[in-house]
């Protein structure tokens, strides 16, 4: 904090592909669900494309109930999802061989972005994802021994003509509440009410809020939209 001094802590989000190990990350505040979802958004647009499954984590942005078999997705990761025509199979809770991609770019991140980065002060993370998004060039573009290609020659070869093309419009993060239509055919969506068609007195339906829309889906077809009131 420029003004106090005080340090903030962050998290690094990463994401690797899964033939040509190329990386991605940046820095944000916490693991809550706008930054977990911001970071998918900038993570299709860095790839330039959309892979066909996504395996996080089980942290809450991603899963509301875990489950060896058949976890809850967060509602609005599974809207992210189907924005972008991919799937989400999280990994299994303690089972990091599920990912080991991603378990392997963790170690990259470490040694070549936060190692890099230590001794550096920042005081935004907007600042600090400039100075993240100039080591993943250099990272993707670095020879792996082992292979005797780069990063983003594999990624050139084998993923980048596997993803699926990114949607003609950006996801805008969507918030869903289940909600009971009252007497007066009105549902409360953060303190505003909204009105859907009478008949639907007493149903239960799901109300989808973004920054600008409220729309109301019965049984999954939209009854009602209107504009968001502040």
């Amino acid at each position: 904090d420029r003004r106090t001094g005080e340090a903030v802590a962050g998290e690094l989000f990463g994401g690797v592909l899964g033939a040509s190990s190329y990386t991605y990350a940046e820095a944000a505040p916490s693991q809550e669900l706008p930054y977990w979802i911001a970071a998918h958004v900038r993570m299709f647009e860095y790839f330039g494309g959309v892979p066909e499954i996504l395996i996080p984590d089980c942290l809450k942005g991603a899963v509301t109930t875990p489950c060896r078999y058949e976890p809850v997705l967060n509602r609005t990761y599974q809207d992210l999802a189907s924005h972008y025509g991919t799937a989400i199979i999280p990994a299994r809770p303690h089972h990091p061989r599920d990912k080991p991609k991603v378990e392997a770019g963790v170690l990259v991140a470490e040694r070549w972005i936060l190692a890099v980065l230590r001794n550096v002060t920042f005081f935004s993370f907007t600042e600090m994802n400039g100075a993240i998004l100039e080591l993943l060039g250099a990272i993707n573009h670095r020879t792996m021994k082992h292979l005797g290609a780069s990063r983003q020659e594999l990624f050139a070869h084998l993923d980048r003509p596997a993803l699926r093309p990114l949607p003609p419009n950006r996801y805008e993060m969507a918030e869903w509440k289940d909600c009971t239509v009252n007497i007066d055919y009105h549902v409360e969506v953060d303190h505003n009410f909204y009105s859907v068609p009478y008949q639907l007195a007493g149903e239960r339906v799901e109300a989808r809020a973004t920054t600008g829309v409220v729309e109301v889906l019965f049984r999954g077809r939209r009854v009602a939209s209107h504009p968001r009131l502040t």
